[in-house]
């Protein structure tokens, strides 16, 4: 009878309850977890209100509640965006684009990313998807109110790999030189593909490795605006439809 009433508790009863709880803390803990993403930052990769999966097995597995490894798998490459802790706070997160590995030589000029003294090539990209799915209002969420999409340019950039990507350049913006610098061991450069936009490497330097809690996986949720009353809920009626399972590239 006791087991009986023991199996009961752990299948109906609160029991079932915990082992639900403990599955979903597995998971968000060593394999996936879900993020909103706030800001302009990645556009035109990832928009505002993009709702999106992070793979964070792929890297490894971390002790609970610490930066040390358990096992660890791969090493953030070149091109990847990666989710993590923000150097100078923390408890906020921030999302950007691989640029450089430990050992890089970066720089920056005139629009042009050059990564151990090449320039890495901007071209017209295949299909203009990423750059339709903009609106105005996600530029004017930003520093300037009046500013718009049709003061950008969108363009592919081709790293070495190759891999290829979609980037954001402002019209007629006279670009600050960054660099040349040197990625040290431990660490990585890491840019928004919103160029003129981001709060990046250039600003705030190498992002530790140890920093880092994945990599962006896919849309599973996108919507234009959030509720009114509840911002952390997409409002129904701007609902990206077509976004959902979107990949991250």
């Amino acid at each position: 009878m006791y087991g009986w009433r023991e199996r009961k508790f752990w299948t109906e009863g609160w029991g079932s309850l915990v082992v639900a709880i403990f599955f979903a803390m597995t998971i968000r803990w060593a394999f996936f977890e879900a993020y909103v993403i706030p800001s302009g930052s990645m556009l035109p990769t990832l928009l505002i209100h993009d709702h999106i999966f992070v793979n964070k097995f792929v890297y490894g597995i971390r002790v609970p509640f610490t930066e040390k490894w358990l096992a660890k798998f791969n090493n953030p490459q070149r091109g990847e965006i990666v989710i993590f802790k923000y150097p100078r706070v923390p408890s906020t997160f921030f999302i950007k684009r691989v640029v450089g590995v430990p050992g890089d030589k970066i720089a920056y000029e005139q629009g042009t990313l050059f990564i151990n003294d090449q320039a890495i090539e901007k071209k017209v990209p295949l299909t203009a998807e990423d750059f339709l799915w903009l609106r105005d209002a996600d530029f004017q969420r930003e520093v300037n109110a009046y500013d718009s999409k049709d003061n950008y340019v969108h363009f592919s950039e081709v790293m070495p790999g190759p891999l290829e990507h979609s980037i954001l350049l402002r019209r007629g913006d006279i670009y600050d030189k960054f660099g040349p610098v040197v990625v040290p061991e431990g660490h990585l450069f890491v840019m928004g593909d919103n160029r003129n936009n981001s709060h990046d490497s250039r600003v705030w330097g190498f992002l530790p490795e140890q920093n880092i809690l994945g990599r962006a996986s896919f849309v599973w949720l996108s919507c234009e605006e959030t509720l009114p009353v509840v911002s952390a809920i997409c409002n129904p009626t701007t609902i990206r439809w077509k976004r959902f399972g979107h990949v991250v590239k």
